[in-house]
């Protein structure tokens, strides 16, 4: 499952890939400070995109707002909910929960080295590793700089800092492209699809399903 992402855009190109759409954005809480992260784990905060509400917490038609908020929330047992199944399940907007778009330039998974040759990229030039560690791959999207992975947030009582709410990523089954390196996918949602998916418009199950084969690169990360 992802556990790992990179977020190194600038707000200034978020806010104009965004403008292409004709959504409004809003910043509620202020221009958020978007520092380039080549790294962002479980418990991190980061940005996330998700529809305008109002004073009373409702959805606000035909809006945006980018927030910052803290990836996973604990789960009764105490383990954080950082992926979330979307099989056949349906998400809707409301006051304490609802739809999002975590940004995002790359993901990673992480491989035995015995596996090695089992993967369809050419892992000749890396080095050996120390024992009890894994190889790590960076995915990124084809022809752009960027791209929204579907989540939800959520308010929970043990969130005690960015507003009470927490965001996790919605998984799929894997694609081609993943398949090789792992058994399930973080969803990405084609930018087309941002609006349709951020109001409600679009079945979770239209969304949460993998790309095309070729649609994501791979390559070795840097650790």
């Amino acid at each position: 499952m992802c556990n790992e992402v990179a977020r190194r855009i600038a707000l200034g190109e978020l806010r104009h890939d965004w403008s292409q759409l004709k959504i409004p954005l809003r910043f509620p809480e202020g221009a958020p400070n978007m520092a380039p992260l080549a790294s962002i784990r479980i418990t991190d905060p980061t940005v996330i995109i998700r529809a305008a509400r109002d004073a009373a917490g409702g959805a606000v038609a035909g809006e945006a707002e980018l927030v910052t908020r803290r990836w996973s929330w604990p789960a009764p047992g105490g383990k954080p909910v950082y992926n979330y199944r979307a099989d056949g399940r349906e998400f809707a907007n409301g006051n304490s929960q609802g739809r999002c778009l975590i940004a995002a330039d790359a993901f990673y998974e992480f491989t035995d080295p015995a596996r090695r040759g089992e993967l369809p990229v050419d892992t000749a030039a890396l080095p050996p590793i120390p024992k009890g560690r894994k190889d790590k791959w960076a995915f990124t999207l084809t022809g752009a700089a960027w791209f929204g992975i579907a989540g939800l947030w959520r308010t929970h009582p043990q969130v005690p800092s960015h507003g009470g709410e927490a965001f996790t990523m919605l998984t799929c089954p894997p694609g081609d492209d993943i398949a090789p390196f792992h058994s399930r996918q973080i969803v990405i949602v084609p930018r087309a699809d941002w609006g349709r998916w951020l109001d409600g418009s679009a079945p979770a199950a239209e969304i949460c399903r993998p790309l095309p084969a070729g649609s994501l690169a791979v390559a070795p990360a840097v650790r």
